[in-house]
Formats: C-alpha cells, structure tokens, sequence
C-alpha cells in the first residue's frame, strides 16, 4: 500500500482527465473531508467522472487522486477498500440470482471462505433488518429494495467512504426518504451525486460542478440557491429564444 501525507479523506491534486478529444477536468484540485458531501451539476458536467476518479474506478491522466493518503492510480485495489461505490442502476451492480449470495461475493472476493462468507453476510443483512431476505431472489425485490441491497453489499465491506451516484434517481419518495433514513445511520462519510436538491439540503457541504471545474463550493443553502438560480436563468433564456 502507497502512503502520502494525509491532510483530507479525499484529495484532488491538479488532476487533469481527458475522455475521447474532450478534456473534462484540467488541473482539478479540491480537498474533501466533511462527513457528508453532495455534488451538483448539469448532466455532462463529470459529475460520475469525479465519482469514479475517487477510488480508483478511473485513473487521472496527469495530477493525482489521493485517499487518506493512497495514490488511487498507483494502488487502486487499497482505494476501492477506502471507498465503497454505489451505482445510480442496481442492475449495473447486482450480478448473482439470490440475495445471500450477492452480499457474500464481497467477502468472498477478499478470501474469506464459503461458510464465513455466507455467515458474514447473513450479519449484514440482519444489521439492516432484512434478514428475511436471505433466500429470496433479487428478481424478486422493488427496485428500492434492490438498491438498499447494494448499499448493505457495499458496507458490509466497512468501507471508511461511500460514495453514490444519483442512487435514488427512480425511486419514489417513500422509497428515497426510507434509504436516507438508513444512510444517515450509517458511520461512513459519504460523497453523493444527485439531483434530488432535497436530499442533499441536509448535507454538511454541496460542490458545483460546471463544465468540468467547481463554480461553487460550501454550505448546501448557499450552493443550492445559486445553482437554482442559474438553472432558472438558462431556463429564461432558452425561452427567449425559442
């Protein structure tokens, strides 16, 4: 494992990544540290970029990303074990037919054997009350259901971060509010990606991204509010001249 000196939790240090001709981020610094951090953004504004660039998923083309002090490009394997990732589709994140299995292949994959696999994941799920779902067929659960199982697979893990990338994009707000209910009983520091600004109100700090760069970055009642503001000034213009 690849230590630096560790001054935040995550730490973008002039990064620089380039997909295709397009150059997302140039020369991207920003330190995180906060227990709870939303981020903000048009769609095409790298939000998923800045997402997967925190643990390894992508690696900077220049700069580096470090987590708590590991060098995400030079052992990615030690970051994906800082930080736990949540995607937006559980079907992009589910791959076996029965919920044991799905929440034991994680411990499968660090070594652990079959027996304390299954019993390691029969812990988790009962921690998060759904022991009863142990047997049953993911085919089987809503889709609110199956996004909390890959939130219970992915923490399982004990993850130090979780990060989210717009995970309660199709729920229903019944649905929405009961995850949140569970996140935030959670120890983790998160890093979520939505555009529910409701749900990311109650964050300790919101960044703006913009094109690629951070146009705001603070308090969420500060960040919202201008973001709201600018999204209904592109509204007027659109309208003006259509």
């Amino acid at each position: 494992m690849t230590r630096e000196s560790v001054d935040a939790s995550i730490r973008f240090d002039h990064v620089t990544f380039s997909r295709g001709a397009e150059r997302l981020f140039s020369e991207l610094s920003v330190s995180l540290s906060e227990r709870r951090i939303g981020l903000v953004g048009d769609n095409g504004a790298g939000k998923s970029t800045f997402l997967r660039l925190t643990n390894g998923l992508m690696a900077p083309q220049s700069g580096r990303v470090l987590v708590d002090g590991i060098n995400t490009k030079v052992d990615s394997s030690a970051a994906m074990r800082k930080v736990g990732f949540v995607f937006q589709n559980p079907d992009h994140q589910i791959v076996f037919p029965t919920v044991l299995e799905e929440v034991a292949f994680g411990f499968r994959a660090r070594g652990a054997s079959p027996a304390s696999s299954r019993e390691q994941a029969r812990q988790a799920l009962d921690l998060h009350h759904c022991a009863h779902w142990e047997t049953a067929s993911v085919d089987e659960l809503s889709e609110g259901q199956r996004q909390r199982l890959c939130i219970i697979s992915v923490v399982a893990l004990q993850p130090d971060i979780l990060v989210m990338d717009e995970p309660f994009a199709s729920l229903d707000l019944p649905t929405r509010l009961s995850l949140m209910d569970m996140l935030n009983t959670l120890p983790q520091r998160m890093l979520i990606a939505s555009h529910d600004l409701d749900l990311l109100a109650g964050l300790d700090r919101v960044i703006w991204l913009h094109k690629g760069s951070i146009r705001a970055d603070g308090p969420p009642v500060d960040i919202l509010r201008q973001y709201k503001k600018a999204a209904m000034e592109q509204r007027l213009l659109e309208a003006s001249a259509s």
